[in-house]
């Protein structure tokens, strides 16, 4: 038989946050082949955290044993306000970025082209294209972690709305006496449920005098709390612990039906770093309180979901972009 001509594409997704980048490689039947980690060191600049990314990226293909020419795109996504039509991020606080030409820079350093996109709405694409493989119309992501963010998809596209900063759902006000939120608010979604919330709550109940066995297994501190400590020591019985992230849970379930009653999606997907390591814990509440709270007749035809893509959901979606790009 006659060897085909056809040469091999890779598509490149990559997640910028905060304190990391990740890369990964994928085939055009998005089967992970590789990736890499990088720490993001926001405080050297954008200029120094650009050429992290560049860097980062070419480990994940050197990785693969491939060859970078058979990179046809690389979807990245970022924290922030996103304007996609140029790649530049207009405003990303986390980085303490305003108005940087993220795709410009990185298409010099790397020669490919660059899609750039809200890193939740790319993790909702993931979701929707790979795990869900684009059956349904309209998808909500929900992404709790240190903070809450959301991915709108419509009609299998992402929705940004008139600014591009659609899907900003951790800041919907839930409780106007609420905590105060890093936004300036009061009392949004992402001070009562996300994972910086659920952890201020525990730290100032140890201050009161209250009991964990979280003190026994990381020291009065807690320092080193992390979400999987939450669900070891619900599963010892810390009446504490359940308290306060059952509370969190019943606020995303109200979250939840709020933002049914005003899409009307095929699918709500849940997911980030509390979902990963509490799903049992909290998913059951999340649907109870969402089903008592959401406008009749809405429930019906809509599933609420943990995904289970993980932190792989932003990579998978920006393999996605690029691929969708590429064409």
């Amino acid at each position: 038989m006659p060897e085909s001509n056809t040469k091999p594409e890779y598509f490149v997704g990559v997640d910028l946050g905060g304190t990391k980048i990740a890369a990964g490689v994928f085939d055009a039947k998005r089967v992970l082949l590789g990736s890499a980690k990088f720490s993001t060191k926001p405080q050297r600049g954008a200029d120094a955290v650009i050429e992290r990314i560049a860097r980062c990226v070419n480990d994940a293909v050197d990785e693969c044993d491939i060859s970078f020419k058979n990179v046809r795109g690389i979807g990245i996504g970022a924290p922030g306000v996103i304007d996609e039509e140029s790649g530049r991020v207009l405003f990303a606080p986390n980085l303490d970025w305003k108005d940087v030409p993220l795709k410009k820079a990185l298409e010099k350093q790397l020669d490919v082209p660059v899609a750039v996109e809200n890193d939740c709405n790319l993790a909702a694409l993931g979701v929707f294209a790979h795990e869900l493989r684009g059956k349904p119309r309209h998808l909500l992501g929900i992404f709790l972690g240190t903070g809450i963010g959301g991915g709108i998809i419509i009609d299998g596209q992402v929705y940004g709305g008139s600014g591009r900063g659609a899907g900003e759902i951790g800041h919907m006000v839930l409780q106007t006496d609420g905590p105060k939120c890093a936004c300036g608010s009061n009392g949004c979604f992402e001070s009562l449920a996300s994972r910086t919330a659920i952890f201020k709550r525990i730290f100032a109940a140890v201050k009161d005098g209250q009991k964990t066995v979280l003190t026994d297994m990381l020291g009065d501190d807690l320092k080193d709390l992390r979400s999987g400590d939450l669900r070891r020591a619900i599963r010892r019985n810390d009446k504490l612990v359940e308290s306060i992230v059952q509370e969190a849970a019943e606020h995303t379930g109200r979250a939840v039906a709020s933002l049914m009653n005003v899409l009307n999606p095929d699918v709500v997907a849940l997911g980030g770093g509390i979902i990963e390591a509490l799903e049992s814990e909290v998913m059951p509440t999340i649907i109870k309180v969402a089903r008592e709270h959401v406008m009749p007749g809405l429930f019906k035809g809509c599933e609420i979901i943990a995904s289970g893509l993980g932190d792989h959901a932003g990579l998978i979606g920006g393999a996605v972009l690029a691929r969708r790009m590429a064409k």
